[in-house]
This record gives C-alpha cells, sequence and structure tokens, in this order.
C-alpha cells in the first residue's frame, strides 16, 4: 500500500471513522454485521464525517472572504450584470 493509497482511504475516505464507530457499537452489544446495526453505524459515520467536511468549508470560505472587502467583491460581481 502506496502513501497515497493510505492518504486516500484513511485520512480522505475517513475509514479509521468508521472502524472507531464499530468498534464502539460493538462494545455497546449492537453487531454491526446486521441490518439495525450497520444502519446505525453509517448514520453516525456520516454525520460525523458531513459535520467536519461542512467545518472545513465553512473554514475555508471564512477565511477567502478576509481577503475580499464587500466593495471588492460587489465590484468583481457588477461586471457580468446578472448573467
Amino acid at each position: 500500500m502506496g502513501i497515497w493509497d493510505f492518504i486516500q482511504d484513511e485520512i480522505l475516505g475517513m475509514k479509521w471513522l468508521n472502524r472507531l464507530i464499530g468498534s464502539v457499537l460493538n462494545a455497546c452489544g449492537l453487531e454491526t454485521s446486521g441490518k439495525i446495526g450497520g444502519s446505525v453505524q453509517f448514520f453516525i459515520y456520516d454525520v460525523i464525517k458531513i459535520m467536519v467536511l461542512l467545518g472545513v468549508l465553512i473554514f475555508l470560505i471564512s477565511y477567502i472572504q478576509s481577503f475580499f472587502p464587500p466593495e471588492r467583491t460587489k465590484k468583481i460581481l457588477g461586471r457580468f450584470h446578472g448573467r
């Protein structure tokens, strides 16, 4: 397994989070190989993943907007005349 595969699977794919949630659910007595356990694992995993991704996007957008004052943004968008 190369470094790119590791980055893609473990960091970007968040497989570590899926394994962690599965371990916690198994420790609580919920079997994740069944329909209910798998559904609960998928739901918790997706909620956490979406929140992390939204947090990163909101941070990046806020950081970029700090370099563009509202007047400059209006000037840039004013060139398009509503198209």
